[in-house]
């Protein structure tokens, strides 16, 4: 057996701290298996020494105490690991190796699962839909920013790196596939990014800076990304994007406008979600509905909306009643006037994984830089995610184990 357990805690708002668990077991929660009727036992499953594990700006959401997350919830979505302990049931996987993990938690025998929709899996989350692991009201799953992690129905949720030195050489890129990058690339598909398009991304945090990338690869004429920071503006120029600053006197449409000759843009991309701010010069007051009601406001009609930035049914420092369970003032009478798609929810990684995989080893995506990679140890946690909340232009990917050459 392998030493004991450190792993990336929330302790209280503004808090997190590396503290000391037990090692995982082969063992799927009390929570889930007790409503669901399934044995805690978990042949299916797999222990993963952990490669990489990133910082995300969901985690993030957490840290600032705006969620139902306890004190002691386990934090870390974003995994890959080596395999060094497996269940008997493991049939098509083996200890050595190196695997991506999708951050939804998916059991690949439900109905859900079925229809290639693994972030609403039926079967591991007693309270919803969906779940995912270190994060509050998702069934209990310990988190991945941590040395080791327990990853359940394995062969179903890793996606196998087919060399191991190569996956260890393009390991800044191939750590984005567990979640920001075909999230990223979800919030751009689901939009209707084509050759050609015109593509609006709001926020240039990581998640929106993968979705800009993500634009491109797709075949888009222009993709702007507009945010109020301009260390990030700058990062989301650094691979080709135009950009707006939204803190201007100027109207989020005057400044397509010049960018375009035109005031609408054919997609757009809500990379921000609830903590949205408001826009205009000197405006940082939180408005959650913002950036919905602005992209319906600038795609034209007929368009479509991704919106991978996430949206919460709890949230306890919001700034007005409704919001505190999620209900917005969006004007879908404006959505519904321009015929818009709505499309919101968990990507469901697997649909991506593989081809953007195959992107990153065959050298037509390049991830890491757009988003600005930067390496840390496990126990520089705490000060990576005070940094991530100050607004730094990085992903922050940490190194658990050291297999990341610095």
């Amino acid at each position: 057996m392998a030493d004991n357990n450190r792993i990336v805690v929330y302790k209280g708002p503004g808090e997190v701290a590396v503290e000391d668990r037990e090692y995982p077991k082969l063992e799927i929660p009390e929570e889930v298996a007790s409503a669901k009727g399934m044995t805690r036992e978990a042949p299916h499953a797999v222990i993963l020494r952990i490669v990489s594990t990133n910082i995300c700006g969901s985690d993030q959401h957490m840290v600032r105490g705006r969620t139902t997350a306890p004190a002691g919830q386990t934090l870390g979505h974003e995994i890959t690991g080596e395999i060094i302990e497996k269940g008997n049931d493991v049939q098509f996987l083996d200890v050595g190796d190196i695997c991506s993990v999708p951050f939804n938690i998916a059991c690949g025998r439900c109905r859900a699962c079925k229809e290639r929709k693994t972030g609403i899996c039926f079967n591991v989350n007693p309270a919803r839909a969906g779940s995912a692991y270190g994060y509050v009201d998702m069934g209990g799953w310990e988190g991945g920013q941590a040395k080791y992690v327990l990853v359940p129905f394995a062969d179903f949720n890793l996606l196998k790196f087919p060399d191991r030195d190569q996956a260890l050489e393009k390991i800044l890129d191939l750590t984005m596939l567990s979640d920001i990058f075909p999230t990223g690339y979800h919030g751009a598909v689901t939009a209707g990014t084509t050759t050609g398009s015109t593509v609006y991304v709001a926020g240039a945090g990581p998640v929106g800076l993968a979705a800009a990338y993500s634009a491109q690869l797709l075949g888009a004429a222009v993709v702007i990304v507009g945010d109020l920071l301009e260390e990030r503006l700058a990062q989301a120029r650094s691979f080709g994007c135009e950009t707006i600053d939204i803190s201007q006197e100027a109207p989020i449409e005057e400044q397509i406008a010049d960018i375009l000759g035109e005031p609408e843009v054919d997609c757009a991309v809500d990379a921000v979600g609830f903590e949205a701010r408001g826009h205009g010069l000197g405006s940082r007051e939180e408005a959650p509905a913002t950036v919905l009601n602005q992209i319906m406001s600038i795609t034209r009609a007929g368009g479509q909306l991704g919106i991978p930035g996430l949206y919460v049914t709890g949230d306890p420092g919001a700034s007005d009643e409704g919001a505190r369970e999620g209900s917005l003032k969006i004007r879908i009478g404006l959505g519904w006037a321009k015929s818009h798609a709505f499309f919101t929810g968990q990507c469901p990684v697997m649909k991506y994984n593989r081809g953007l995989m195959m992107s990153i080893l065959h050298d037509k995506a390049h991830i890491a830089e757009a988003v600005n990679a930067t390496v840390i140890g496990l126990e520089e946690a705490p000060q990576g995610y005070k940094e991530f909340d100050q607004g730094a232009a990085k992903k922050y990917v940490l190194n658990p184990n050291g297999y990341i050459n610095a």
